[in-house]
């Protein structure tokens, strides 16, 4: 189990913005959480972080997203439909789960999720397929 901040990969970070449940790591493309051990995720959550991506990122550029699940924390799984009422997309979204309980969350989030969730097991594994993804968008858009 890795935290972001133990990466090489970590020496490209644009910015961390730490809230009360949890830190999020934004780096070009791709933003990582790692939720707070206990904390149920919903949609007030998830807004403000929202927000910090279009405002770093930009809202004109494919983003991946990676839940870096090192704690043990619930996801409201119905919250997904908040997201796509308020017009917004995730077209790479994947988790990485170290044990049991973060995987059964996962299931029920892909009730409500409309697209694909990966599941990895290592983070590496997980930046490497989700910049793969963004580059890729982007190649596509350029073209």
């Amino acid at each position: 189990m890795k935290k972001v901040k133990e990466l090489d990969f970590f020496k490209n970070i644009r910015q961390v913005r730490e809230y009360q449940f949890g830190v999020f790591y934004f780096f070009d493309g791709l933003v990582i959480s790692e939720i707070n051990e206990g904390e149920t995720f919903g949609w007030s959550m998830a807004k403000k972080v929202i927000d910090a991506a279009y405002e770093l990122l930009g809202g004109d550029q494919p983003i991946a997203y990676i839940s870096n699940r090192i704690h043990n924390y619930s996801v409201v799984p119905t919250d997904w439909l908040k997201f796509y009422k308020h017009r917004h997309e995730l077209e790479y979204y994947s988790v990485v789960s170290y044990n049991q309980s973060g995987l059964a969350s996962l299931v029920l989030e892909k009730m409500f999720y409309r697209k694909n969730i990966r599941q990895f097991s290592n983070l590496e594994s997980a930046i490497t397929w989700s910049l793969a993804q963004v580059n890729k968008e982007r190649l596509n858009l350029s073209s």
